[in-house]
């Protein structure tokens, strides 16, 4: 039999908590009792809510950036690999919701997650989509007089109200299919030479 991984056990039962109540409204206890452990024992892997919620990120950061690092490592053109990174994105969306409503929304309620947390994860994250970018320009695919620090924070805003709209929403009237089609036809016809 494996061994349970606490700490991984914690972070997935704080994704639900965190989803269901809010990151504000939560607490260890409903944390603790979630994941099936002692109030105690989330203090033994993390210092308070707060460090929760930055491990909770940085630990599915990871996971998300091999996910699309091991997608887009291939000798696809350029365009499809956003294509493919734009339905990545809306499906991993679709797939868990709770972390998706904990990322689009929850985070941007800790001001220590805001102020003063070195983001590298999510840098490396929008790297990505510059490397595309870049690959794009480089191959003549893409226009080269587009700034790509610019365009990859453009996609990557784009994406993420795409993605908080769908999940604040309590009936969507698209499904993420159509709005993941939508947007990378829409962004990289902008992008086209």
């Amino acid at each position: 039999m494996a061994k349970i991984n606490k700490k991984e056990l914690i972070i997935n039962a704080a994704i639900k908590v965190f989803a269901d109540k809010g990151f504000y409204n939560a607490n260890v206890a409903d944390v603790a009792k979630e994941a099936g452990v002692a109030d105690g024992t989330i203090y033994l892997y993390f210092k308070n809510k707060d460090d929760l919620l930055i491990s909770l990120f940085e630990t599915k950061m990871e996971e998300i950036l091999l996910r699309f690092s091991s997608l887009l490592d291939s000798n696809q053109s350029a365009e499809e690999k956003l294509r493919q990174f734009i339905h990545l994105y809306f499906q991993m969306i679709e797939e868990d919701q709770n972390l998706a409503e904990v990322f689009q929304v929850e985070l941007r309620q800790s001001s220590k997650f805001l102020k003063d947390y070195h983001n590298q994860k999510f840098i490396d994250f929008l790297n990505l989509i510059g490397d595309i970018l870049h690959q794009g320009q480089s191959d003549g695919q893409f226009k080269t007089d587009i700034s790509i620090h610019t365009m990859k924070l453009i996609i990557f805003g784009a994406l993420d109200e795409l993605a908080r709209q769908w999940i604040l929403t309590e009936d969507p009237q698209e499904n993420l299919k159509q709005t993941a089609d939508q947007t990378s036809n829409i962004l990289i016809r902008s992008l086209l030479v």
